[in-house]
């Protein structure tokens, strides 16, 4: 037993030797990666700091540049009004007053009017009297000679240096006159101080301006300001290498290029001793005839950034030694609890798993129990997955279909429209809708589909989910409900038609009457008149029945005679029951109470019901309506009985139901039998229907519709009783 615990204990030390040379290991290899990062980051840090000053300085050069284009704007106007009349200093001395208090912030001095062919000038200076002196063209033109200068561009000099003053002279000729110029005496300090002064690159950054002779002309060192930058350095400190910046302001700056770069400096911002600094530079753009150019240049020490990364680091560091402290106590509180939530995660997995199996076996069961159109297709129009309901509608199973294209189950032009969508899925990723119809045999299929996309988990759209949900019935609904629109119309006009044919038939019988009485009677012309006034009040009969018969009453709920509601509707139909060769019996019950509706509202389902029987009878037969009345149960009866064709026995279950029908396109609507069932039903009646077709073995085609409704109580009815 001792020695079992000595080879645990020798176990455990082993383990503690392998921990602690991990963590030695780990450590190390921290901190050698944490200097590489260090150093990586030092670098991305600098280059971003260095394309930030280059932004700055694009920044400034385009001020510059703005604010030299806005003195050349001035020079020229300045030209063009001088140019009009012959000049002469006193009258040209407001609006040389005016330019001035607009450009002086620009850094112009002075204004001078030269007259190249009396050797005179004119200054103008701001608040001062102009000046009349000798012309000198060293002192105005510097180093250029006035026939060299572009009459339509504005001429530029070299800056001409004299100590610490740097003037920069701009020219341009006075139209039309020949040998007349304006000048612009311009302190470089002036122009460039307001703009380069508050620059700051990081803490202690500065900007600096040298211009294409080399020389600097503005420079935080105001004593560097007007000496050659190629020399001044060297001349401040002998001690140090000033190769770097000397290469990058003589093959970078002086050509006019963009960049940033190291150089090494011996002072910075009244410091000195070595100083590597970060530069960045971009040139400036003088126009005119010749064109100038100058560069500007931010520089900022290189310890800023490292003092920054240095702070970065540190703190970094201290994060991984903790880290790697908190990972190795949690690694030994690992070790204690490996076996247990081995254990735990096992189990849990186990829980879940069941639970997906479940999820997935209710979703699998949702899916296959809908009544829905439920299929994924792949980019290429191939069925991945298809549920019951589909596949039975096709009459298939679900495996017959899985990777077969969608032309194989559908027709083709059904099948581009679904590819079509497909397509636009899995190129925008949003969901689409569309209306289907396709047709199967004489029968026609409208589905409202909804395409969605399925994402995989790289967040790709590895297939297209459709839904759809079969609405012929609801389109079917629709066209129906329409045409009932139309018939509703076409019976109002067929009434305004009745009213307008009763006025002439008026006429006609007056004069007939008057005729007749001029007549012989037992004359053939008696005879004729006798008919055609027979004939005519046959035709006005009909109309007032149709009319009567079409006019809307008003609605009660009190009794009718139900007799009489049969009657009145006799009288409309048994023209057309004529016309098709149908034998009409009736017969009325005696001794009737009145029975609870509306008469109009009953004469209409009567009305269904005949219709119904004469288009039943298309070559002819026999209709016998007949009434009872059932006193023990208090119900009044009428039975429509024809020797029709007959209603199928798979249609007699759905004959209320509204728009169902079985007669032809544009024959029926399929809402006579609703409408009729919704009226008995609302006076507390019943409607049914018992029918044989040909086919029927129980006895010859017919079908007898039955209505009961509820009587009225007389008030004499205890005496009748009694």
């Amino acid at each position: 037993m001792k020695t079992d615990f000595y080879r645990r204990g020798g176990s455990e030390k082993n383990k503690s030797i392998l921990v602690a040379l991990a963590a030695l290991v780990f450590i190390s290899a921290a901190i050698l990666l944490g200097l590489w990062h260090a150093d990586e980051m030092r670098d991305i840090v600098s280059r971003q700091f260095n394309d930030e000053q280059l932004v700055i300085a694009r920044n400034v050069a385009g001020l510059i540049e703005r604010e030299l284009g806005f003195l050349e704007k001035e020079l020229t106007l300045i030209s063009l009004e001088i140019a009009p009349d012959p000049f002469t200093p006193d009258r040209h001395q407001a609006a040389m007053q005016k330019s001035l208090n607009r450009i002086i912030e620009s850094g112009v001095r002075s204004i001078r009017v030269v007259d190249l062919a009396g050797s005179r000038v004119c200054r103008y200076m701001l608040d001062a009297p102009w000046e009349l002196t000798d012309l000198e063209y060293d002192s105005i033109l510097s180093l250029a000679e006035p026939a060299h200068i572009n009459p339509d561009v504005v001429w530029f000099s070299r800056p001409r240096i004299s100590g610490s003053k740097i003037t920069l002279i701009m020219a341009l000729p006075v139209p039309d006159k020949a040998g007349a110029m304006v000048v612009f005496d311009i302190n470089i300090s002036w122009l460039l101080n307001p703009f380069l002064k508050d620059i700051r690159s990081g803490k202690t950054g500065y900007a600096w301006i040298i211009c294409q002779d080399g020389f600097f002309l503005y420079h935080p060192k105001t004593e560097f300001v007007g000496r050659d930058a190629f020399n001044v350095r060297q001349e401040e400190d002998p001690r140090l290498s000033f190769h770097t910046i000397n290469f990058i302001q003589k093959e970078k700056m002086l050509k006019g290029q963009e960049g940033t770069g190291f150089y090494e400096s011996g002072w910075h911002r009244g410091e000195t001793g070595p100083v590597r600094k970060l530069i960045a530079y971009t040139p400036i753009r003088i126009g005119g005839d010749p064109p100038r150019q100058w560069s500007i240049a931010i520089a900022a020490p290189v310890a800023e950034i490292e003092a920054l990364v240095r702070q970065a680091y540190n703190r970094q560091l201290l994060l991984q030694f903790v880290v790697l402290a908190v990972i190795i106590l949690a690694a030994a509180a690992v070790l204690l609890s490996e076996r247990r939530w081995a254990r735990f995660l096992e189990a849990k997995v186990a829980m879940r798993t069941e639970e997906l199996r479940h999820s997935e076996e209710k979703y699998r069961s949702l899916v296959e129990s809908a009544e829905d159109f439920i299929f994924t297709v792949d980019s290429d129009g191939a069925f991945q997955s298809i549920n019951t309901f589909t596949a039975g509608f096709f009459r298939g199973r679900p495996e017959d279909y899985v990777q077969k294209p969608l032309s194989g189950l559908l027709p083709r032009p059904v099948a581009e429209t679904i590819m079509n969508r497909v397509r636009s899925v899995f190129s925008d990723g949003k969901s689409v809708r569309d209306l289907l119809e396709f047709k199967e045999g004489s029968r026609r299929t409208w589905i409202n589909a909804n395409f969605m996309p399925l994402k995989s988990n790289l967040d790709e759209i590895a297939a297209v989910l459709c839904i759809g949900r079969d609405i012929t019935e609801h389109k079917n609904l629709e066209s129906q409900l329409i045409n009932a629109e139309k018939l509703a119309s076409i019976g109002t006009l067929a009434a305004g038609v009745a009213h307008e044919i009763n006025n002439p038939i008026g006429v006609i019988l007056g004069f007939c009457d008057l005729l007749l009485r001029k007549a012989e009677p037992g004359s053939q012309t008696h005879e004729d008149l006798k008919t055609i006034e027979r004939q005519g009040l046959h035709c006005k009969e009909i109309v007032e029945n149709l009319l009567s018969f079409a006019r809307v009453g008003k609605e009660t709920t009190e009794t009718a005679d139900l007799n009489q509601c049969i009657g009145d509707v006799v009288k409309v139909v048994r023209h057309t029951l004529d016309i098709n060769d149908i034998l009409l019996r009736v017969d009325p019950g005696k001794d009737f109470p009145p029975v609870v509706g509306d008469s109009r509202q009953l004469q209409q389902v009567f009305l269904n019901l005949i219709n119904n029987a004469v288009f039943a009878m298309p070559d002819g037969g026999s209709l016998f309506i007949r009434s009872s009345h059932d006193k023990a149960g208090r119900r009044a009866v009428v039975e429509f009985e024809d020797t029709g064709t007959g209603i199928p026995e798979e249609s007699l279950d759905h004959i209320f139901e509204p728009f169902y029908t079985t007669k032809s396109e544009g024959e029926g609507t399929g809402l006579g039998l609703f409408v009729s069932y919704g009226i008995i039903n609302r006076y507390g009646g019943t409607i049914h229907c018992v029918s044989r077709t040909q086919q029927s073995p129980d006895g010859p085609s017919g079908t007898v519709f039955t209505i009961t409704l509820a009587t009225a109580v007389w008030e004499d009815e205890p005496c009748r009783a009694s």
